[in-house]
């Protein structure tokens, strides 16, 4: 009788050149970076959009801020449409809703519409394949490395953002902003094929097993109710007070990266006199930091409190805010730089630790959970992306926007070290690890 280890190994091409985990940990994060991609547009579009209707900034970052709500929003229920239809079905749809919403905001001409389409077909479209996706597939696919790998998978979807944010921004200028809305639709299609041929729910599917483990797992019977399911977690969760720390260190977070600096860092620099084309390559710099320093932040997420690691992020993101006006000028020189290299290595370093803690915290529920608390990264986003548009038509500068940043990152350092982890519920037996609501059987503790 064929062993579940030779089968795993003569399922194709993908396990002879290592183990499926690995595959659907790459496919996942290409559409992670696809769909991050979708986030870059907005800060484009300002001044585009500004001059063909006539909109203020304040509106248009009024669409933003429901896409970026709905994006926070979308993130819980979209974990647990994954545990009632599986994961592979709800990529696939929510790459094409995705593109649908971009496809058809070339054809817009009201205000109502951008928000319609753009905020909400493309909010709800993206809020699928945040971080909750990649959290779901670490936690099916993976024993050994879930930080590495959430890590990874965190780093890809704002590599994305960063990295096509120059090449968008060279195609408004030549171009105009449509033909720049049309190119992510163009590459969440070509996604849409490798999403269907790798990805798949459980390791079960093909006879494997989770990487890392010693046996193969059983794949768990569809949850029904996926709603009920996402408010139930919130209901139960919102009553512990990590719940509540971690999702006031990450509405903060929140405010910082997508609210602030990559929504209204491009018109900022522009306003001292900086062409947007070089700002975007700077924000695309930032990305590429991002990428060594959510990778980092993953393997000390590993090794060490992940509390720590996260009060540690939020404040030195606070110091580098507060130190942003006085680097700001017309051309790039050396602190602005070291300010874009900084901020790329913390950039997006708090996920790995938020993810960590919600895994000791609430186990199965991890996931959704983690939902939760990136939906208010998202509130905090949304606010920030409104009230730094508003304070720029009321004050004529962002520097009062950075200052109160930088604060606000000195009280998520705070609220994070608070974070403590809640008592277990009942006796807690051999081999078990006690966290909160759910019991998880795990002979290590990742």
């Amino acid at each position: 009788m064929e062993t579940a280890e030779r089968k795993e190994r003569g399922r194709g091409p993908f396990h002879r050149s290592g183990h499926r985990a690995w595959w659907v940990a790459a496919v996942t994060l290409l559409a992670m970076v696809v769909a991050g991609v979708f986030s870059t547009v907005p800060g484009l579009l300002i001044g585009p959009l500004g001059e063909e209707f006539g909109w203020s900034r304040a509106s248009i970052g009024a669409a933003s801020s429901v896409n970026m709500l709905l994006y926070g929003l979308m993130a819980p229920f979209a974990a647990a449409l994954m545990d009632r239809f599986g994961i592979r079905r709800i990529a696939v749809g929510a790459l094409l809703v995705t593109s649908a919403g971009g496809l058809l905001t070339t054809v817009m001409t009201q205000a109502w519409q951008f928000t319609l389409l753009w905020g909400v077909l493309v909010g709800l479209g993206t809020g699928s394949l945040a971080m909750t996706f990649g959290a779901t597939v670490t936690h099916r696919w993976f024993v050994r490395r879930r930080g590495l790998v959430t890590g990874v998978l965190a780093a890809g979807s704002v590599f994305g953002q960063m990295v096509f944010l120059p090449v968008l921004s060279r195609v408004v200028a030549a171009y105009g902003w449509r033909p720049a809305l049309v190119t992510p639709v163009i590459a969440a299609c070509a996604v849409v094929p490798l999403v269907r041929l790798i990805l798949r729910d459980h390791p079960a599917d093909v006879g494997g097993k989770p990487y890392g483990s010693d046996h193969p797992v059983p794949k768990p019977a569809p949850s029904g109710g996926a709603g009920t399911r996402a408010l139930t977690v919130l209901r139960d969760s919102a009553r512990t007070g990590p719940f509540l720390l971690l999702a006031g260190a990450f509405a903060v977070c929140g405010a910082s990266t997508n609210g602030i600096m990559w929504t209204h860092f491009t018109p900022a620099a522009h306003d001292h006199g900086m062409p947007a084309t070089t700002a975007s390559s700077l924000l695309a710099v930032i990305g590429v930091f991002n990428v060594a320093g959510t990778i980092g932040s993953g393997r000390l997420t590993d090794r060490f409190a992940a509390r720590r690691l996260l009060a540690v992020w939020c404040a030195l993101r606070g110091v580098l805010l507060l130190c942003l006006p006085l680097v700001m000028a017309a051309t790039v020189h050396a602190p602005m730089i070291a300010f874009v290299v900084l901020f790329g290595l913390l950039d997006l370093a708090t996920v790995p630790p938020v993810l960590a803690l919600a895994r000791e915290s609430y186990g199965d529920d991890a996931a959704v959970v983690f939902g939760w608390i990136s939906a208010a990264h998202q509130m905090g986003a949304a606010l920030a992306a409104t009230a730094g548009g508003a304070a720029r038509d009321a004050f004529g500068t962002y520097d009062p926007v950075w200052v109160a940043m930088g604060g606000l990152c000195a009280v998520a350092s705070v609220l994070s070290l608070l974070v403590r982890r809640p008592r277990a519920h009942g006796p807690q037996r051999p081999g078990e690890e006690r966290v909160y609501g759910t019991r998880s059987r795990s002979s290590c503790r990742c």
